[in-house]
């Protein structure tokens, strides 16, 4: 299959087949608090190549279990370690698509700056140019990066979905498709004031964009049903799409199942419950059934 005909056929399936994207792509300061949660303290190794080594293994479990496949799940997202490691015998990206047909994502950003006026930056990318060049050799359809809302600060709000759409722009350049996420903290003292400021300031680069220009969004679960109605419908998203942000499974599902055409992008909801000690019929079990409320979750 030709590399066009592939991003056709997985932007067809980004725009309209049901489900949602799997977020597995816990970097190197949440990877410890995502093993703990799987039950693998941080005595298990001693450096930083044994502890990808086991969330690696862990990433596996979880995407060749037999409910991980394209017909619920209809994209992931990959940390770069995870970008150069196989599964199978096959390159991960290529795996997700040519295996389970899941449309591979790759995280990007090198994390958050310290908070300044009430948000925080994204951290300076070196090298994405040719992050973003491996990507695309390896079959990569997409990218996501993260900056974080902590306060209804309307100029911080500006500045960081300039940033986002900056780095968007050089991402689309090199024949990716960004996600944009922009996260409000679900603690923001005035969160509902922060998502329509952010609202405002996207839809402004939104209606700045070409025709040919695509994006997608990774939001916060607002406060308000269908808040985000007008990204979901806007011609330059792809798709629309919700995180947990630290709610519940059970908390998120309820919220997004108010928020019609959004899908989940749902990274600790995901794994709730999964552990190292199960069975594989346990963990399989575990992770179906979760699988199974999200996906439910997704298509309302």
């Amino acid at each position: 299959m030709s590399t066009c005909v592939m991003i056709e056929e997985q932007l067809h399936k980004m725009q309209n087949h049901q489900g949602f994207i799997a977020a597995l792509d816990q970097s190197g300061g949440s990877t410890p608090h995502a093993l703990a949660l799987y039950g693998i303290n941080s005595d298990a190794w001693t450096d930083d190549d044994e502890m990808f080594d086991l969330v690696h293994k862990m990433r596996t479990r979880v995407i060749t279990s037999p409910s991980f496949t394209g017909e619920r799940i209809i994209g992931a997202i990959l940390f770069e370690d995870t970008m150069h490691r196989e599964i199978e015998g096959i390159p991960t990206a290529g795996y997700l698509w040519e295996v389970k047909q899941v449309v591979p994502f790759l995280k990007v950003d090198k994390g958050l700056a310290p908070e300044q006026n009430g948000v925080q930056m994204m951290k300076p990318i070196p090298g994405l140019d040719a992050c973003l060049e491996k990507a695309v050799s390896r079959g990569i359809f997409g990218t996501k990066m993260r900056s974080v809302i902590k306060q209804a600060n309307p100029a911080a709000i500006v500045e960081i979905v300039d940033q986002q759409f900056d780095l968007a722009h050089q991402i689309m350049a090199a024949g990716l498709t960004p996600i944009v996420e922009p996260e409000v903290d679900i603690h923001c003292p005035e969160k509902a004031k922060a998502e329509l400021l952010l609202k405002t300031a996207v839809l402004d680069k939104l209606d700045e964009l070409d025709s040919e220009h695509k994006v997608m969004l990774k939001l916060t679960l607002p406060e308000q049903p269908d808040f985000y109605a007008e990204f979901v419908h806007h011609p330059q998203v792809v798709r629309t799409v919700a995180l947990s942000g630290g709610y519940s499974q059970q908390d998120a599902d309820d919220r997004l199942r108010l928020d019609h055409g959004m899908v989940a992008s749902f990274s600790r909801a995901l794994l709730e419950g999964l552990s190292v000690h199960q069975t594989d019929a346990e963990f399989n079990a575990t992770l179906d059934a979760s699988i199974r409320r999200i996906y439910a979750a997704s298509i309302t």
